[in-house]
């Protein structure tokens, strides 16, 4: 059993931490190269990188940062998909005190723009197929001569390769564990996403929460489908990974049939997804045709899991214990993770609350409830953000007395087992990519024959939920709404466009104002149409 003592962490008394940690990011590399120094570290399409190879890459990339004048607690903006550079910078910049700000690859100019001017990197580095955006969103921040981030491209014109000049002298950095590791946007409920700062104790935390909770080791394998920018790929299985001394086999984009022959062809024995990967997977005759007994952790989270879905996995996975997790960018991966063992009645909880978290349940009044009874889950513990960046009013409202309130509306049972029943959040969750409304209202508002737009989360079989937007306005045609669609895409990621507009006429609203949304989920606008 791992000691647990309590510290002050980000002015926060009390926060139970683990007595024996690594004290910085760079710290559990350094203990499994010792380790495990000629195994694979990283595998993908490209490359494959060891244990040592990846440190020695990440310390020659330090170094060229250093060169290029970033400091410690500047910041590094990384553009870049799943792929073997995206590890080497995750540890290049650990290792050279700098805060790494991985920036979903989907997104477009105008939410780029928005990024890179609020976090203000020292220094980019992206992907040859993302350099036009991003050059484009740099360009439209207006930047001080002086402030202007250099654009390094992997595999283009001025190439990352000139990062990787061996004869750079490293300067070894004094890393403390609560100095920021990465700033992570999450879409905030005003509609312009929130720079969540990661420290390195909260990443510590949480790969050792998922190695105590799931029992893994080093002779894991894992497949990243999802993206490495996300909190899950990041922390659930890059850092997880490594900190135990397994291998992550890294796949560019995700597509059923090479997942399920990359599943075969190392018998992977770890899979994280989010349940939709699981449910096309599970749709597959080639998937149908094998046996996956070989499998010993799987691994869900990210949104809802249903009970068909859990089926399905025991029956495909049979040898795998299956575990359910619960958790945001806010909490660095995992608040509450499935133990083994769990007994079969409560195989729609997300877990028990990891052994370092306080999880309380409380109402509107901000007063904790009885177990059964639900309200917002409000979370402590050293996985928890140091806070936003450069906002101090989200700094100011998410947090009370050390606790983060997730916006997230469920009951703990009285074993400790905590249920997730909603969200307070206006939230969409598509796949396991979250997509506030406000944010696709303000697109939508922004085209001229849109008087009015309110966007729900509409049930989906295969992603959870799409979006469908509800629009007032009459000039617009509503035998041809293909416009909308294309003047979404203007300034949204794909993933975040409406998938279904319904022309109403006007939008349901109560008393006060407020718009409805119950109402046209219930009711799909017909009442207005």
């Amino acid at each position: 059993m791992a000691a647990i003592e309590t510290m002050e962490l980000f002015g926060r008394p009390n926060v139970k931490v683990f007595a024996e940690r690594p004290a910085s990011i760079g710290e559990l590399l350094a203990a499994s190269v010792n380790l495990y120094a000629d195994k694979d570290a990283v595998v993908t399409e490209q490359r494959t990188l060891s244990y040592s190879e990846l440190d020695k890459e990440s310390t020659i990339l330090a170094a060229n940062l250093q060169q290029q004048g970033v400091k410690k607690g500047d910041r590094v903006g990384a553009v870049i998909g799943n792929c073997a550079e995206f590890p080497v910078v995750v540890f290049a910049c650990a290792k050279a005190g700098a805060i790494m700000v991985p920036i979903n690859v989907k997104l477009q100019v105008e939410e780029l723009q928005y990024i890179i001017g609020h976090s203000k990197p020292a220094l980019l580095i992206t992907e040859a197929e993302y350099a036009e955006k991003v050059s484009e969103a740099v360009e439209q921040n207006e930047f001080q001569q002086s402030d202007r981030p250099q654009l390094f491209i992997i595999g283009g014109s001025n190439s990352y390769e000139e990062l990787l000049n061996a004869d750079a002298p490293f300067q070894q950095t004094q890393i403390d564990e609560q100095d920021g590791a990465f700033i992570l946007y999450t879409s905030g409920t005003t509609g312009r996403p929130k720079g969540a700062v990661l420290a390195h104790i909260n990443a510590v935390h949480s790969v050792m929460n998922y190695k105590k909770r799931f029992e893994t080791d080093e002779t894991m394998k894992t497949i990243v489908a999802v993206p490495m920018f996300h909190v899950t790929g990041l922390v659930g299985q890059l850092l997880h990974m490594f900190y135990i001394g397994g291998t992550v086999y890294s796949m560019k984009r995700y597509q059923n049939e090479a997942y399920i022959q990359l599943i075969l062809k190392h018998q992977i024995n770890f899979l994280f997804n989010v349940p939709t990967i699981f449910i096309m997977m599970s749709t597959s005759a080639e998937f149908q045709k094998h046996s996956f007994g070989f499998v010993r952790k799987v691994a869900f989270g990210g949104s809802p899991i249903y009970q068909q879905t859990f089926q399905m996995l025991k029956q495909a996975f049979p040898n795998a214990q299956l575990h359910n997790a619960y958790g945001a960018t806010e909490t660095t991966s995992p608040a509450t993770l499935m133990p083994t063992g769990y007994p079969i009645s409560k195989v729609t909880s997300v877990g028990l609350p990891v052994d370092v978290a306080d999880i309380k349940i409380v109402d509107s009044e901000g007063y904790t409830v009885p177990p059964g009874e639900s309200g917002e889950l409000y979370i402590k513990g050293p996985m928890i953000i140091k806070e936003y960046w450069d906002n101090p009013a989200a700094n100011q409202s998410s947090f009370t007395d050390g606790y983060w309130h997730s916006g997230d509306l469920g009951i703990m049972d009285t074993d400790g087992y905590v249920y997730i029943r909603d969200r307070k959040k206006d939230m969409i969750n598509r796949g396991g990519e979250k997509i506030f409304s406000i944010e696709v209202e303000d697109a939508l508002k922004s085209h001229p024959d849109v008087v009015e737009a309110a966007v729900i989360g509409e049930p989906d079989p295969v992603f959870g939920e799409k979006v469908k937007a509800f629009v007032v306005g009459p000039k617009l045609d509503p035998n041809d709404l293909d416009g909308l669609k294309a003047h979404c895409k203007k300034t949204l990621a794909k993933f975040k466009v409406p998938e279904e507009f319904v022309l109403i006429d006007s939008l349901p609203r109560n008393a006060s104002g407020k718009i409805l949304k119950n109402t046209l989920k219930e009711t799909g606008g017909r009442s207005n149409a």
